[in-house]
């Protein structure tokens, strides 16, 4: 039986754990080829594994989203290797150190807008011919409506989710006449490293696991 997404190509970044690693199973479940990245080669490969348990193939790319010189030439080896992009799922997030604003260390919040926003913006800078051209291309930026609401000590990582809202929903308005479809998506509270991190006095088991969130998303991607 054809799966949902067959012959598609999906890349994730943030995918060596949580909702990121998740995302990649639930994709490469209905059929889609995912493309892995992430700083840490070993998570990448534990994803993998996942990936091959259901049956799916992925790509790994072990990379650091600072890195703005290797991200501008992804879009051209993505044709390259595949000759299409059909989804971008831009997961991958840094809190960063949570402190108050005046006392917020320079390189921790230098770091936390590289990897939030900045990386965002060159890898739709680079993908967006690819996506585009797909015949129902999918561009999904996570979001976390929590961080919005204005928390103490969240300054660097609150700020870059509302500047990653709004660059969103301007390149949704930018891409309206083509096949091209931005999204933000919220998973809500789940049970990650980068939730244990933001709460630390947060009892383990009170929060749900990412695979559910994966599945919305999924569901997003193929309405």
């Amino acid at each position: 039986m054809t799966k949902l997404l067959s012959g598609r190509v999906a890349l994730i970044t943030g995918a060596s754990r949580g909702l990121g690693a998740a995302t990649a199973v639930a994709l490469a479940e209905q059929g889609a080829h995912v493309v892995l990245i992430a700083r840490t080669v070993g998570g990448l490969e534990e994803t993998d594994d996942k990936v091959r348990a259901v049956g799916g193939e992925s790509t790994l790319m072990p990379l650091d989203l600072i890195e703005t010189e290797k991200l501008v030439s992804l879009g051209p080896v993505l044709f390259q290797r595949f000759g299409r992009l059909d989804i971008w799922v831009a997961n991958a997030a840094d809190v960063g150190q949570l402190s108050t604003l005046p006392h917020a260390d320079p390189k921790a919040w230098d770091r936390v807008l590289a990897v939030n926003l900045t990386a965002n913006q060159r890898l739709a800078a680079t993908l967006d011919p690819l996506l585009r051209n797909a015949p129902a291309g999918r561009a999904i930026f996570i979001t976390d409506r929590t961080a919005l609401a204005a928390h103490a000590y969240w300054s660097a990582y609150g700020a870059t989710k509302a500047a990653i809202e709004q660059m969103a929903t301007a390149w949704a308005i930018e891409a309206a006449i083509s096949p091209l479809k931005v999204s933000i998506f919220d998973p809500g509270p789940m049970a990650t490293r980068i939730r244990a991190k933001a709460f630390p006095g947060e009892k383990p088991g009170t929060r749900p696991s990412p695979e559910g969130a994966a599945k919305r998303l999924v569901e997003l991607i193929s309405g």
